[in-house]
C-alpha cells in the first residue's frame, strides 16, 4: 500500500470553477502542504468524472501525494488511483476491498462508534468523521458532536480524519482529540490563494496534532 499522510486532507469541489482554474487551484493546494486528495464529483457523469480523474492523478502524481476518489471503486481502479473514499450509501468497504485488492487505500465516512468499528473490521485504512461544522458542500449536514469524534478515535486503531466545515478559524475545537488529520473543502477549494490556505491550515492542523495551539 501507498503511505498516506492524512494530516491535510483536501475532498475537491469543482463546482463554479473551468477546469483549466479547478486543476489549477488543486495543484496549488498540493504546493502549499495538502498531503491527502479526494477527488469529488458528484454531478458529472461516469466518463466525465473518468476524465477528470486522469488529469488530477497526473497532478497528484508528480506531487507524491496519494489520490483517493470518491464514491466510485470502479473509476478508481480503472484509472489506478491510490483509493477510494466511501460513505454510509455506497459499497460495502468490504466489497471495495475485493475490488481494489489489498494494496488500495480505503477511507469511510462515520458517525457513530459502531460504524467505525465496523469499517475498521471490514477493511478500512482511515475514517472521516463528521460533520463537525455545518457545509456549503451538502444540502442537510448532520452534525457530530466532538465528544463522538473524540470517543470514535479512542475506540479504532486506524487514523480518524475530523471533516465538515472545518477551517483555520475554527478548527481550534479539535484540540485534545486524537485525530490524524483534518479535511477540508471550501477553507481551500473557495480561497483566491489556495497555496496559502493549504499552507496555513497545514501549520495550524499540525499545532493542534502537536498539542501547541494558542
Amino acid at each position: 500500500m501507498k503511505k498516506f499522510n492524512p494530516l491535510l486532507y483536501l475532498v475537491t469541489d469543482s463546482s463554479g470553477l473551468e477546469e483549466k482554474d479547478f486543476l489549477n487551484k488543486v495543484e496549488q493546494a498540493l504546493k502549499g502542504g495538502v498531503t491527502l486528495l479526494q477527488l469529488r464529483e458528484k454531478e458529472k457523469s461516469g466518463l466525465e468524472f473518468y476524465n477528470l480523474s486522469l488529469k488530477v492523478k497526473k497532478i497528484a502524481d508528480f506531487y507524491d501525494v496519494p489520490l483517493i476518489i470518491n464514491d466510485r471503486a470502479d473509476i478508481a481502479l480503472a484509472v489506478d488511483a491510490d483509493g477510494v473514499h466511501l460513505g454510509q450509501s455506497d459499497i460495502p468497504v468490504f466489497e471495495a476491498r475485493k475490488m481494489l485488492g489489498p494494496d488500495k487505500i480505503i477511507g469511510a465516512s462515520t458517525k457513530t462508534i459502531e460504524q467505525a468499528k465496523k469499517a475498521e473490521n471490514d477493511g478500512a485504512d482511515y475514517l472521516g468523521v463528521g460533520a463537525i461544522f455545518p457545509t456549503t458542500t451538502k444540502v442537510i449536514t448532520v452534525i457530530t458532536p466532538v465528544k463522538t469524534l473524540d470517543e470514535i478515535c479512542r475506540n479504532v486503531k486506524i487514523p480518524a480524519v475530523a471533516i465538515g466545515g472545518l477551517n483555520k478559524e475554527n478548527i481550534n475545537v479539535l484540540k485534545g482529540v486524537p485525530i490524524s488529520g483534518v479535511s477540508v473543502v471550501s477553507a481551500v477549494m473557495k480561497s483566491e490563494n489556495p497555496f496559502e490556505a493549504a499552507r496555513d491550515l497545514k501549520t495550524a492542523v499540525t499545532q493542534i496534532l502537536n498539542g501547541d495551539m494558542q
